[in-house]
């Protein structure tokens, strides 16, 4: 069933790219050199992405980076692309305006289109640079010696994307609060810790610092590439503690629960991991995918914190993410369980950030 949905996608795919080439071709001014250079590019950005994820521990790694971005980017060109020809489309067949004239073979349509694009994907990448600090304040009905402190992060999507430059930048944010406690509800590794490795990444996170350590869920990256085993390696390296189905009481005051993956289709519920802990503390909840919020509630669950959706990452995917889940981004809280959605400190594939941002949260939680 995977492998038919998997080409059913693929087909897609590719018919979606030979629609748009086919209207860049027709816009594109009868130039031969312009047009070869099109025709050539049509085959080119196909293979990019795909060589990346299924050889991306085979080739060497500045191959694969360089393979990686390129790809990932043109899937976000791609979409802004297909939206606009399938506007203009829409325009034309419905007659209201007779635009064909305007966008075959022309100069100022071609340069018109490359422009809007091109500054909707500069604006992108700056946004996603400028990391938003967002600052919570939370009261439980539970006891706490002192305020707590987390610094709340996730989706870092480190490997061949984003490198431990990038990473330094962020430790650096993360140190600047103070944290007690550094909370990850997943997606560490992007796909392959290979490039990890290499660069020793791990000594970069161990460069954290936080009274109680750092502790995370897994994503569903950490098992996209399928070596698992290797990814917990590099995560334990990081000195990061991963909580699979687990919970783990911090200085005899709170707990910290992680789940796996929702992916897993064998992972525990909530009620059994919770069954024997002591519910006058404090507990707190690393889920990567935001679901099971009532769950929570039933278990008694202080603060639930996930990541996952990216806010949407790019319009209008970030529509897409609403419809698909109850809650995708931000704050909410029922019935005394709070809860937080965070669009994520990095980001899959191409570095824009349209309609979102990129983020770290700072909470401090209080309680009785």
């Amino acid at each position: 069933m995977r492998a038919v949905q998997l080409i059913l996608i693929l087909i897609v795919f590719f018919g979606a790219n030979v629609y748009v080439f086919y209207r860049l071709f027709m816009m594109t001014p009868t130039v031969l050199p312009l047009q070869i250079l099109l025709i050539l590019a049509a085959v080119i950005l196909q293979l990019p992405f795909f060589v990346s994820l299924l050889l991306g521990n085979s080739l060497p790694t500045k191959l694969v980076s360089v393979l990686y971005q390129i790809g990932t980017s043109w899937i976000i060109i791609f979409l802004y692309l297909f939206i606009i020809f399938a506007l203009l489309d829409i325009i034309s067949f419905t007659h209201l305006v007779n635009i064909r004239p305007l966008i075959t073979h022309s100069w100022l349509a071609w340069g018109v289109l490359i422009g809007f694009v091109g500054i909707l994907l500069i604006m992108g990448n700056i946004v996603y640079y400028n990391k938003k600090r967002v600052e919570i304040d939370i009261k439980i009905d539970k006891p706490l010696a002192r305020p707590l402190r987390i610094v709340a992060i996730s989706d870092l999507h480190l490997g061949y994307g984003i490198k431990k430059d990038e990473l330094e930048g962020w430790i650096g944010l993360i140190n600047a609060e103070n944290p007690d406690i550094v909370l990850i509800a997943g997606d560490v590794v992007d796909n392959f810790a290979k490039p990890l490795f290499e660069d020793k990444v791990y000594k970069t996170l161990r460069r954290i610092k936080a009274r109680y350590g750092v502790y995370m869920a897994l994503g569903n990256h950490e098992y996209i590439g399928g070596k698992i085993d290797r990814n917990l390696n590099f995560l334990s390296q990081s000195n990061i503690q991963v909580l699979r189905d687990s919970a783990t009481l911090i200085d005899n005051t709170f707990y910290i629960i992680g789940r796996d993956d929702a992916s897993r289709k064998y992972r525990n519920s909530l009620a059994n991991i919770t069954d024997r802990l002591d519910h006058t503390k404090p507990m707190i909840v690393l889920d990567h995918q935001p679901s099971g919020f009532e769950e929570a509630q039933k278990c008694g669950i202080d603060l639930l914190l996930s990541g996952h959706t990216h806010g949407g990452q790019v319009f209008p995917i970030s529509l897409v993410v609403k419809v698909v889940f109850k809650h995708s981004y931000g704050y909410h809280t029922a019935n005394g369980t709070h809860f937080y959605i965070t669009s994520g400190l990095g980001i899959w594939g191409g570095k824009f950030r349209i309609g979102s941002r990129s983020e770290y949260v700072v909470i401090n939680l209080q309680g009785q």
